[in-house]
């Protein structure tokens, strides 16, 4: 399977122009022949446009997040959309299910490639220091997979990266590949680098971690999307520049690396 990571950089505040850019980056990973392309943490509004993200929130049916399906349809291609500010009440009377009746959430949306939703996971950890995510955004309470192109596919968000037990839970789910959109800025590179590696040689697993770029307020994103391979190895990279990461994953990788180095079978709870 051909995995791009679609690694920009979002707009404050502008969610038109967001839109655009993340259909055009569906359109370029489609060209390159990807399989899956995911997009960074809050694309359509900006992480640290806090103020914006009322505004900005719509429901999992909203048009926003509509445009991103048909994109995937139209062009034949598995799209994670993610993440983008969810109006958690649209969505309930929508019919989905939420983790609170009312509020926003931080809200990560797969497509497959006939624009067919197939997972929805909303970031578990929110971040708290210097962001005022945790006071203006609802946790998410589930954990969904999809199959794509032979993996079975996770999501999970930035901060996320620094609690591990939540890779547990997903390694038990049968997960081989997990997508972390991110909004992940300067001067944590390292950390950056660190996390998002342990999570893939601690689960022998594939994990492409997208970030944006960019100066957002006071801050200025990293970038560096990467995707790991289960030994823990990058197997492709980005610096801090808007770019497409494109590489080409096997599942059978995952099986050959857990066969040859059966570390997972030693757990004990």
């Amino acid at each position: 399977m051909r995995l791009a990571l679609a690694q920009f950089d979002p707009a404050a505040g502008d969610v038109t122009a967001n839109e655009r850019a993340a259909r055009d980056a569906v359109a370029a990973a489609a060209d390159r022949g990807a399989d899956l392309v995911a997009l960074p943490e809050l694309w359509d509004v900006g992480y640290f446009s806090f103020d914006d993200y009322p505004s900005a929130a719509q429901g999992l049916d909203g048009p926003r997040l509509d445009a991103l399906a048909d994109a995937a349809a139209d062009h034949g291609i598995a799209v994670l959309a993610g993440s983008v500010v969810e109006d958690l009440e649209a969505s309930a009377a929508a019919g989905f299910e939420t983790p609170s009746a009312d509020g926003y959430a931080n809200t990560s949306v797969l497509f497959d490639r006939t624009g067919e939703r197939r997972l929805v996971y909303r970031k578990r950890h929110l971040f708290g220091y210097d962001s005022r995510e945790a006071d203006l955004l609802a946790p998410g309470d589930r954990l969904d997979t999809a199959d794509v192109g032979g993996f079975t596919v996770a999501a999970t968000t930035c901060y996320d990266l620094r609690f591990p037990e939540l890779y547990r839970d997903l390694l038990d789910r049968g997960v081989t590949l997990v997508l972390v959109p991110s909004a992940w800025p300067y001067p944590r590179v390292e950390h950056w680098r660190t996390l998002s590696r342990a999570r893939a040689v601690e689960n022998q697993w594939y994990l492409g971690a997208v970030n944006g770029v960019g100066e957002q307020g006071e801050s200025r994103l990293l970038g560096r999307s990467t995707v790991y391979d289960p030994w823990g190895t990058p197997v492709a990279s980005a610096g801090d520049e808007a770019t497409l990461v494109v590489t080409d994953i096997d599942p059978e990788r995952v099986r050959s690396v857990r066969d040859s180095f059966p570390a997972l079978d030693d757990r004990r709870s």
